[in-house]
């Protein structure tokens, strides 16, 4: 990814050479990529999802990591055991069948591990990667739109990185810059999370008993 922002980067300081040679009328605005990705609603969502994804994921690995220790247990155990010299032989045999069935369970259990963590960890990064392209495709088309809109010539990402890592657009006024107006339209429809918090009628009406016993008291008092 960030390999691409430097190729997008390098290819807007040749338009931006060629736009302000093509003449005055030049219109030419900016928009901060990083910012508006960041306040989008949908950004937090993924992330949240993402996070919760990656949490169950971990406790699953934990469960199975928790059954290979177990196993590993087991069989130091039986090691020790078929090393008592007061054992027979018929039940070393007997435990050392028990330790090698365990042993062999133990090594489907480690390759089963490394091919969970393989894979869901894999499709975690798939997942990420639709849903960021997803909110990508959102913005790109609200800026083209604005584009259209204004008849801008020329739109820098002022977030834009060059291969020295350094800034691409050294300086430009705040004017020139449409972020506020890309993320408000992108969060417009947010959906209301907030719900109104739920009355405890008991307490309330204790309350309101207690405070009408306050002022009875209250003025009981005064008339004395």
């Amino acid at each position: 990814m960030k390999k691409l922002l430097t190729i997008t980067s390098i290819s807007l300081v040749a338009l931006i050479g060629s736009a302000l040679t093509a003449g005055a009328q030049t219109k030419i605005a900016t928009v901060d990529m990083n910012k508006i990705f960041s306040a989008y609603y949908k950004t937090k969502d993924a992330e949240a999802r993402i996070n919760e994804a990656r949490n169950a994921a971990k406790k699953e690995l934990d469960d199975r990591m928790e059954s290979y220790k177990k196993n590993v247990d087991v069989i130091n155990k039986l090691n020790e055991e078929m090393s008592k010299p007061e054992l027979s032989k018929d039940a070393k045999d007997e435990k050392a069948k028990a330790r090698d069935e365990k042993i062999a369970d133990t090594k489907n259990l480690e390759r089963e591990i490394g091919e969970f963590k393989s894979s869901r960890e894999k499709g975690l990064q798939e997942q990420a990667l639709r849903m960021r392209a997803g909110i990508v495709d959102d913005i790109t088309k609200l800026v083209q739109e604005k584009v259209k809109s204004e008849n801008y010539d020329l739109v820098v990402d002022r977030s834009g990185m060059s291969l020295n890592q350094v800034p691409v657009l050294v300086f430009s006024r705040d004017s020139l810059d449409f972020s506020d107006e890309i993320i408000a339209q992108l969060n417009k429809n947010k959906p209301k999370t907030d719900l109104a918090p739920v009355t405890d009628k008991a307490a309330t009406d204790k309350t309101t008993a207690d405070k009408a016993a306050a002022d009875k008291a209250a003025a009981a008092k005064k008339n004395k």
